[in-house]
């Protein structure tokens, strides 16, 4: 399998997305979207807590990859929880 490139750009209604450099045409594998009021907080610098998160996002996923067990036979609906807030 040939490596992907990816690329961080801000879509047309201001959101910031994560997609694959050679595809314009399926959705982004990340969305980011900032309220008004959080836009206004980072005084011009939503590219820059973009760019962030998505790193942090990566990395996050890099590092409990390794925890999981990706083996689908085991999963059981039953271990759907709700969804919740983390702080």
């Amino acid at each position: 399998m040939s490596p992907s490139f990816f690329e961080i750009v801000q879509l047309a209604n201001g959101d910031y997305a994560l997609r694959r450099v050679d595809d314009d045409e399926s959705d982004p594998l990340v969305r980011i979207s900032f309220s008004q009021e959080a836009r206004d907080m980072m005084e011009d610098r939503d590219m820059n807590v973009a760019k962030a998160m998505i790193a942090a996002g990566i990395e996050a996923a890099g590092d409990i990859s390794h925890d999981i067990d990706w083996d689908e036979d085991d999963y059981e609906p039953a271990d759907i929880k709700a969804s919740r807030t983390l702080h």
